[in-house]
Formats: structure tokens, C-alpha cells, sequence
């Protein structure tokens, strides 16, 4: 029996072949080519409800989404380099 509540933070149970998996299906939404992911990893983050199967492969959900913003907040400060003439 499950003793956790159903939406007990789980970024903490994914190996490092999942949270990589993970964070590929993130990329692959956005546009960006990524490397093949593992079976065994997807079909864990499907069993999570972190992504899904259609036909065209595996997709990151909104729970996916949701557990790796929290998990990998962004930590990026923008860089304002001058323009021509800002001496």
C-alpha cells in the first residue's frame, strides 16, 4: 500500500537515467535536438505520470513539466553586453 499523498513531490525518486530522460523530453517540446532515451527510463516516467506514449514517440506531460521546473529552477542570469558606440 502507498503511504505517500498522490501529490507527494517525486522528482526525488527518479534515477539519473529518468531525470535525464526527463529533461530530454523537455528539450524535444522546445524545439531542440536531443539523444535517444532509454525504455526502461520512459516507461518509469509514463508509470509517474511524467510523460506519455503516442505514435509519434514519447512526450513530456505537464506533470513532467511541472516536476522538473521544481526540481532545476532557473539559475541563468542574462548577460547585457553593450551595444556599438557604448563606450
Amino acid at each position: 500500500m502507498n503511504d505517500q499523498p498522490p501529490d507527494t513531490d517525486i522528482g526525488n525518486a527518479l534515477n539519473a537515467g529518468q531525470h535525464m530522460a526527463l529533461r530530454n523530453l523537455a528539450m524535444k517540446k522546445a524545439g531542440k535536438d536531443v539523444d535517444w532515451i532509454t525504455i526502461s527510463d520512459a516507461r518509469a516516467l509514463t508509470e509517474l505520470g511524467l510523460a506519455e506514449r503516442n505514435r509519434s514517440g514519447w512526450r513530456i506531460t505537464a506533470k513532467g513539466e511541472a516536476m522538473l521546473g521544481e526540481a532545476e529552477p532557473e539559475t541563468h542570469s542574462a548577460t547585457v553586453l553593450p551595444g556599438p558606440g557604448s563606450d
